[in-house]
C-alpha cells in the first residue's frame, strides 16, 4: 500500500483538541525558528530546516507504522496520541541548536532539556496525559532508567521511539532534495 507523504500542517489537523490547538499555536508562533533549525548537531537532519524535516518525517513514519501495526493487533493508544508526541518529542532543539542563544547554554544535559521541554509545553498550553508524559520522557529510550524488574517505557513511548529512530538513524539524510521515492517528501518544509 502506498502512503502519501503529508505536511506537518496536515498531520497537526489529525491531532485531537486541545493538543491540536496547542500544536497550531506553537507552529504558528515558532515557525520561523523551526524552519531554520537543524535536527541535530552531527547525526541526523543536520541541514538548515532539518528540525522541521525530522519532525515531519517522524510523524509520517508514525502514520505508516500505526496503520500497519493496527492491522496486526490493536494498539492501546490513538494515532492522535502518537502524532502529538512525535510533534513534541524534540521541541527543545530549535533553541538548543540556535546560534548565539542564551538557552543553548542551559540545554547541555538531558535533565536540562527535559525541564526546558516541560517549560515550553506549559508555555503553549499543552496538557499531557500520564501516558503522553511517559512517552515524552522515554521517546529516545529508557537509557539510565532501564530496569530488568519493571517496564519503564509504555507502549506509546516505544511506538514513538520506533518512528523517531527510523528517521534519525535509517533516513538521517532524508527527505532528499529530489528523486525521493516517497512522493511529497522534500527538504525545507
Amino acid at each position: 500500500m502506498k502512503h502519501r507523504y503529508l505536511t506537518i500542517k496536515q498531520m497537526v489537523i489529525m491531532i485531537k483538541k486541545p493538543g491540536r490547538t496547542a500544536c497550531q499555536k506553537v507552529l504558528s508562533q515558532e515557525y520561523s525558528r523551526f524552519k531554520t533549525a537543524p535536527g541535530a548537531s552531527h547525526n541526523h537532519h543536520v541541514w538548515k530546516g532539518g528540525y522541521l524535516d525530522h519532525v515531519q518525517e517522524s510523524m509520517n513514519i508514525g502514520i505508516v507504522l500505526y496503520h500497519l501495526f493496527k492491522d496486526i493487533r490493536p494498539l492501546p493508544f490513538s494515532l492522535s496520541d502518537a502524532l502529538l508526541i512525535l510533534f513534541l518529542h524534540d521541541i527543545e532543539k530549535p533553541w538548543r541548536y540556535a546560534k548565539n542563544n542564551k538557552e543553548k547554554k542551559l540545554l547541555r544535559t538531558k535533565e536540562q532539556r527535559r525541564i526546558f521541554q516541560n517549560q515550553k509545553l506549559a508555555e503553549y498550553g499543552f496538557k499531557l496525559t500520564k501516558e503522553q508524559q511517559n512517552a515524552m520522557r522515554y521517546v529516545e529510550g529508557e537509557l539510565e532508567d532501564y530496569s530488568p524488574l519493571k517496564r519503564v517505557m509504555n507502549p506509546l513511548a516505544a511506538f514513538c521511539h520506533l518512528a523517531d529512530i527510523t528517521s534519525a538513524r535509517i533516513w538521517f539524510d532524508h527527505p532528499l532534495t529530489k528523486n525521493d521515492p516517497w512522493r511529497g517528501s522534500k527538504r525545507g518544509t
